[in-house]
């Protein structure tokens, strides 16, 4: 059994990081769609939710400024 030459164990080295290298830039791709995914998400939920908030703003324009006293509430019937 014969130790590989220098030259070889750094080719196999190299060949080692370029399949990482690899594997790495797969990986940052597949996060990077997530990150993408995740952003359209949080967006859609702001929008829904500055719809929201605007449909509670107008339904809180249309209450009445001053509720009604308790004594010009009717009385529970017990």
């Amino acid at each position: 059994m014969s130790a590989a030459s220098p030259i070889d164990q750094i080719a196999e080295r190299v060949e080692r990081l370029l399949v990482r290298h690899e594997e790495v830039q797969r990986t940052n791709a597949l996060l990077q769609e997530q990150v993408e995914t995740l952003a359209r998400e949080r967006d859609a939920l702001k929008s829904r939710l500055a719809a929201a908030r605007t449909r509670i703003d107008a339904l809180l324009e249309r209450l009445p400024a001053d509720p009604p006293s308790r004594e010009d509430s009717p009385s529970p019937s017990a």
